[in-house]
């Protein structure tokens, strides 16, 4: 039940902070939600958790970490950003 609470906020959050910031209109019927940019700064806040996204016009491929003041694209190039990743595979977040 707790992790289903966990998902409905991580959505909840995702809807809030990252569809407004990156929603394109390609089209007159068409909305993109992703990461257009990315960052190469390390994320400060405590992250609870990520997503990978693969590059599609107008999307860069990117990791995305969540955390609870939002969301984060970064450059998934970043040696940082690797190691987070790896840390969360791992559980020793």
């Amino acid at each position: 039940m707790r992790s289903l609470a966990v998902v409905v906020i991580a959505s909840v959050i995702w809807t809030i902070t990252v569809l407004p910031r990156s929603s394109v209109l390609a089209d007159a019927e068409m909305v993109y939600s992703c990461c257009t940019r990315v960052s190469t700064a390390k994320v400060t806040e405590p992250i609870i958790g990520y997503k990978m996204q693969e590059k599609s016009l107008p999307c860069v491929k990117a990791v995305i970490f969540q955390t609870k003041q939002g969301d984060f694209c970064s450059d998934w190039r970043q040696p940082w950003v690797e190691r987070k990743v790896l840390q969360f595979l791992t559980n020793v977040v």
